[in-house]
């Protein structure tokens, strides 16, 4: 299984567009082959602070939702909300507590 985190920095002049730009971007990302799901982390001490966290089947379905989201059909408005360009983390699970 793969983790990717995604932080992301929302501008605060487009903070009450959020929820809805999140909630299309993120419907998309569940739908996809291989994901196993989505959670949205929001900073309690700073609302425009999210994690993303995704959970994939595999390296190659992550590496294909990536692909797709850089073509026209997959660009979402993510960008249209963002202060900062958002950080990407792609992770292995090596092992369970």
């Amino acid at each position: 299984m793969i983790t990717a985190l995604l932080e992301l920095r929302i501008a605060p002049e487009s903070l009450s567009d959020a929820t809805r730009v999140l909630t299309e971007t993120l419907q998309q990302t569940r739908a996809r082959e291989g994901n196993l799901g989505v959670d949205v982390l929001v900073d309690r001490a700073d609302a425009a602070h999210i994690t993303i966290v995704e959970r994939w089947e595999s390296i190659e379905a992550d590496d294909a939702y990536r692909a797709w989201r850089a073509t026209d059909e997959g660009k979402s408005q993510l960008g249209t909300i963002l202060a900062a360009p958002p950080a990407l983390s792609v992770n292995d699970t090596s092992f369970s507590l």
